[in-house]
């Protein structure tokens, strides 16, 4: 192991970089990292280090490696994987509200079918350059 990996390793907070580090085996690394990992025994911070290493080790090696190597329960119970599932899921709700005002559905049904208010489906038509009915 290199002297700039190891580095990384040594230190909980710089655990997600290490994949990120001069090494010849991002793969390895990332078994390294995941394993270090499951030895933090603060669950937040260990929850925590997990979500940042899947997203930076996102950089550099495909998902489905990420996700053999990183237990998934551990980054759904962080801060951070909970702040972009919250933000994918009300990006989702938009795009279906803009979708149904597109085909024609009324202000109200879709504000009563997505759980937005009428104020936030107006806005979204105005977006949209729909005319709200």
């Amino acid at each position: 192991m290199g002297a700039t990996k190891s580095v990384f390793l040594e230190h909980p907070g710089l655990l997600p970089f290490a994949v990120l580090s001069q090494t010849n085996n991002r793969t390895a690394t990332l078994q390294q990292v995941a394993q270090e990992i499951s030895e933090i025994s603060d669950q937040r911070i260990q929850n925590n280090v997990a979500a940042s290493a899947f997203i930076l080790a996102g950089l550099v090696l495909e998902k489905e490696i990420i996700q053999q190597l990183l237990r998934r329960e551990l980054m759904q119970e962080s801060v951070t994987y909970q702040a972009i599932l919250a933000e994918s899921l009300a990006e989702g709700v938009r795009r279906v509200a803009v979708n149904l005002l597109k085909e024609g559905m009324s202000v109200e049904i879709v504000a009563k079918v997505t759980g937005l208010s009428v104020e936030q489906i107006q806005q979204l038509a105005g977006e949209a350059g729909n005319v709200g009915q």
